[in-house]
């Protein structure tokens, strides 16, 4: 690229663009704003802006040509720029991308670059106090036309770009963010502190149970070895109470694995040992990169309890030989935990309504719609509303 705007020249475009983000407050024509200025300098047939959204997450601002990557966020590690957004370089330069496997790698979102020959690419940091928040990504159809002249142009009006787009990008995060009335939050916050309460009453009441059945398995091992012994269809009598008393155990402990392995896990342990020996069909799938473990412990025990029942209800009663459980994202703001059977579905008047009516009651306390239906079997979706 020639060298045709002089110091004084570059550092007047540079003040422009300042002056246009300062008038914008929406990030959606933030960058249109200031595209003939960047043009001025650098020459591009498109030109985005990638940002840090949610962890894990980008989402971009294009002018030029509109392409996918402004139409729905991405994963990092799908990005084209992962190696910037990564700290693994400080610069990304390219004769040609569509030839380039930094750019086309597997996995990675690069059908704007192949499908519109986006060859001439330079790709340079976004910071804040020091702090990555994205990238800039200036790209033209001209093979080889960028060096490191364009480099550098690149970096200042990044420099620049960085502290606006960081503040336009909060601000629209916010608006996204579901709004809730100050009586509602406090009804969330009270429900959340009964909940955190019943959830230190189960842990207490596993304690008891657990020293209560040590206590039994004690008793039991004098009257099996004892002078007199007792009969043996009464000691098997109490040895099976204290099975299930154990058992009750250890169903109760299992959230303990919430915190050493996290949700997916702990819900395909539950299931497998729900499932046993039936010989059905049990399957666990994540959607979500892992989006139950990074809510409120408080939350995700809830979730989990949900899912814990109405695996039990298929397992139990419904005869199932095919039970799913699948975790979703349908949009960036709600997450879903779907426990699916094929067995013999809930009864219109069921004997047992108790373990229904804890799953409702868990939903509620944690502000989560709770919808159970009959597709084939049984479906349970339990749908909470997170930050994106």
């Amino acid at each position: 690229m020639t060298d045709t705007l002089d110091e004084p020249r570059t550092g007047a475009v540079l003040l422009d663009i300042a002056r246009r983000l300062g008038a914008v407050t929406d990030i959606a024509g933030a960058l249109e704003s200031v595209a003939g200025d960047i043009a001025g300098l650098i020459p591009f047939t498109h030109c985005d802006i990638c940002l840090l959204d949610r962890p894990g997450w980008v989402v971009s601002h294009e002018v030029g040509i509109r392409t996918r990557w402004s139409r729905a966020s991405g994963r990092i590690d799908h990005a084209p720029v992962r190696d910037l957004l990564t700290g693994q370089c400080e610069v990304m330069l390219s004769e040609d991308a569509t030839q380039d496997p930094r750019y086309t790698f597997a996995g990675a979102i690069c059908e704007p670059i192949l499908n519109h020959k986006l060859r001439s690419r330079v790709n340079v940091l976004m910071r804040v106090q020091g702090r990555i928040i994205g990238t800039l990504n200036i790209s033209h159809s001209t093979r080889g036309l960028y060096d490191a002249r364009a480099v550098d142009l690149a970096q200042r009006i990044a420099d620049v770009l960085a502290p606006w787009f960081h503040i336009l990008h909060k601000a629209d995060r916010a608006r996204r963010l579901p709004r809730v009335n100050p009586d509602e939050e406090a009804l969330r916050r009270g429900a959340l502190e009964l909940t955190r309460a019943l959830e230190t009453e189960r842990q207490r009441i596993g304690m008891d149970l657990h020293d209560q059945t040590l206590a039994d398995l004690s008793r039991l091992l004098r009257e099996a070895t004892g002078d007199s012994p007792l009969p043996r269809e009464v000691l098997a009598g109490r040895l099976r109470q204290t099975i299930d008393d154990l058992r009750r155990i250890i169903d109760t402990a299992v959230p303990t694995l919430l915190e050493l392995f996290g949700f997916a896990h702990a819900v395909r342990v539950h299931l497998d040992r729900a499932g046993g020996d039936g010989g059905a069909q049990l399957t666990v799938t994540d959607l979500t990169q892992g989006a139950p473990d990074t809510l409120d412990p408080t939350v995700r025990t809830a979730l989990f309890h949900i899912a814990q029942e109405a695996i039990n209800n298929a397992t139990r009663h419904a005869g199932a030989s095919r039970i799913e459980v699948a975790m979703d994202r349908p949009s960036p703001a709600l997450l879903t935990i779907t426990v699916r059977d094929d067995g013999c579905g809930i009864p219109a008047a069921p004997a047992r309504q108790s373990g229904l009516m804890h799953m409702r009651t868990r939903a509620r306390l944690i502000s989560a719609a709770l919808d159970i239906s009959a597709d084939h079997g049984t479906v349970v979706r339990v749908s909470l509303r997170i930050a994106p």
